[in-house]
């Protein structure tokens, strides 16, 4: 018999080397204590993972003034700016140090700003110049490193020559809700009975896909992950940021399972499950009010994909 083995009689042999097998709730709190005192170098660090893993939601309520704002005035010229802290944790769990992240919507660099604090490199692709320059004099504020960037079409990633020559660890990203942006606003920008507030898009050129019908809008998201995945390394991690549409008689405009079946499509790209962003610092408005329901949609999802 192995010396790794022992017998515990009616409940068979206990490995020790993997003894997680028809465990007492004691011997679960021995092994898990056992394990984060001898088998991880950072117990800490463990620790941090198994949180971050075991909670489906994350729910924050970041300040957008002072040091911990990141200079949020100039970041909130774009739409939907993310927040610098929200992002640097989730390249922490998926990727190392000196690792390189790849956001093919980098808008105003919250993806490349949560990368420089953490030591990670980051490459940053926007259609919009205005908003790369926007990223770049707030680092350049905060003296944080400027990550690479380029003025491109994310459509066209394949055409950027000097990332013919690379490959990234995980690609994180936060592309348009497909044409949410484009279209009137209500609720809190709704000052009068039947005014519709201004249009916000993301930009006014006819080539950003957040400017496309809702259908024609996932078919190119799709050629974009597609192109972006010959970057990214075998085993690494894809996340996407979206954003429910309220839904209409002609379509439940559920963008993030619309969004999981399309990129679901691509061969050797697999779905392993979401999280949850619940932004606090959003205000709820009385959508409908007297007479119907209209949800608030304060919440996001982090969809999590896998290469091969």
């Amino acid at each position: 018999m192995s010396e790794n083995l022992i017998n515990k009689g009616d409940r068979g042999f206990y490995h020790k080397k993997n003894p997680l097998n028809d465990l007492t709730g004691k011997e679960w709190i021995y092994f898990t204590n056992s394990m984060l005192e001898t088998d991880f170098d950072n117990e800490e660090e463990f620790k941090d993972w198994l949180n971050y893993i075991s909670d489906s939601v994350i729910d924050t309520r970041y300040s957008t003034s002072g040091e911990d704002g990141f200079e949020h005035k100039l970041r909130k010229q774009h739409p939907t700016p993310k927040p610098p802290q929200l992002m640097r944790d989730i390249i922490a769990f998926f990727t190392k140090e000196e690792q390189t992240v790849l956001d093919p919507f980098m808008g105003v660099g919250g993806t490349l700003i949560g990368a420089s604090l953490i030591n990670r490199n980051a490459i940053g692709i926007d259609l919009d110049k205005k908003y790369i320059d926007i990223y770049k004099e707030v680092s350049k504020k905060l003296g944080y490193k400027i990550q690479k960037t380029y003025v491109k079409d994310a459509l066209k990633i394949d055409k950027i020559k000097p990332l013919s020559e690379i490959q990234v660890d995980a690609i994180i990203t936060d592309p348009p809700y497909a044409n949410m942006m484009s279209k009137a606003k209500t609720g809190g920008d709704k000052t009068k009975k039947n005014e519709i507030g201004t249009l916000t898009p993301f930009t006014e050129n006819k080539d950003d896909i957040g400017n496309l019908d809702y259908f024609e809008f996932l078919n190119s998201l799709k050629i974009i992950i597609e192109k972006s995945l010959l970057l990214l390394k075998e085993k690494g991690y894809l996340i996407v940021f979206t954003k429910d549409l309220q839904p209409t008689k002609q379509h439940h405009n559920m963008l993030h399972a619309d969004i999981v079946q399309k990129l679901s499509e691509i061969d050797g790209l697999n779905y392993k499950g979401f999280k949850i962003w619940y932004d606090k610092s959003l205000n709820l408005f009385p959508y409908g009010y007297p007479y119907s329901y209209v949800s608030n949609q304060l919440h996001q999802y982090i969809l999590i994909f896998r290469k091969g």
